[in-house]
């Protein structure tokens, strides 16, 4: 009986300790609250203050967000320039909630256009993707020290996950050829992304979407295309992709297909979490660039079949026209 009793109550506690999910945490964005989300597993609540697919470059908070503060045990934020307007929205609410910067340990890329200004886009690569997950996981221990053992084993988990897609990554780029090894998106998200697997950068709008975009920006793109010989270029999830298919179309090049860089996409889809997103994006990437590059050799050799065919007909035509002309003089 009392081995009974015993189980039960040990039964009990683990349904306590996996299913409470009493600490609540607020992301700045959907990348991060997928992190925190992987981390903190059953202990936590987590929600994303720009929903999926907004912009945070451009986000204005609401009044429920100063709510959610309040009621955070924690608030996770890039930092590098990314969340401009998170730190009058803690301000605002008046909230004493703990705010941790996850990007604690990068090494970030600096601007080249602004002293003091960073490129916060800085989890587009899965090995900072690491240091992220670590600095989340610091930070739910402090928040919840009794649960710091589980923390750390998801953690370790996940990165294993990350350190998988990195090396994945790695070798899908390695297919696309050299010659073709250039990016060009919407805005200039992918820098430690190019930096890390090899591509050349170039981009429509600078690191914060917030820049309008002017002729001379649409004619450096265009230059870009001419020069590099690049036959596909891309749109991203959160921005208009107007100006894109327009470059696109004037230059005789395709829109490779759309990249996620400030946002997941939907629940459930190819792009829902930060390791799809990824994994979405190295995929897309590999796919038109290399896809472009076969199209034309099948192109040419296809051209190639049909003009030996043709000479070949003409031939047979030409000698069946001598020979009956042949006759006809005999």
């Amino acid at each position: 009986m009392k081995k009974i009793t015993v189980a039960i109550l040990l039964l009990l506690q683990a349904c306590y300790v996996h299913g409470q999910g009493d600490i609540t945490v607020l992301a700045s964005a959907s990348m991060f609250a997928d992190m925190a989300s992987n981390v903190g597993g059953d202990m936590v609540i987590v929600e994303s203050l720009v929903p999926i697919g907004g912009d945070p470059h451009l986000y204005s908070p609401r009044p429920s967000d100063a709510q959610k503060v309040q009621k955070a045990a924690l608030v996770l934020v890039n930092g590098l320039t990314f969340e401009g307007w998170i730190a009058k929205l803690v301000a605002n609410s008046g909230a004493t909630t703990r705010v941790d910067t996850i990007t604690k340990g990068i090494v970030p890329r600096q601007s080249e256009e602004y002293e003091n200004s960073y490129d916060p886009h800085a989890w587009m690569t899965a090995r900072n993707g690491l240091i992220y997950v670590d600095n989340i996981a610091a930070a739910l221990a402090e928040v919840a020290p009794q649960h710091r053992s589980y923390f750390e084993a998801n953690a370790a988990r996940y990165k294993s996950q990350l350190e998988e897609l990195h090396e994945y990554i790695l070798t899908e780029m390695k297919k696309i050829p050299a010659a073709q090894r250039v990016l060009i998106t919407s805005h200039d998200a992918f820098a430690y992304f190019g930096n890390e697997y090899g591509l050349q950068l170039n981009a429509l709008k600078g690191i914060s979407t917030e820049e309008e975009t002017q002729a001379s920006d649409m004619l450096r793109v265009a230059k870009a295309i001419k020069e590099t010989g690049v036959k596909a270029i891309f749109v991203e999830s959160t921005i208009s992709p107007k100006m894109i298919q327009q470059i696109a179309t004037d230059n005789k090049v395709k829109v490779g297909g759309e990249l996620y860089a400030d946002s997941l996409g939907p629940k459930g889809g190819d792009a829902g979490t930060y390791i799809t997103m990824l994994r979405h994006n190295c995929d897309t990437i590999v796919k038109a660039l290399t896809a472009t590059e076969e199209a034309g050799k099948t192109e040419s050799s296809q051209g190639s079949g049909s003009n030996m065919w043709l000479y070949i007909l003409l031939g047979i035509a030409m000698l069946t026209i001598l020979g009956f002309v042949g006759s006809r003089i005999k």
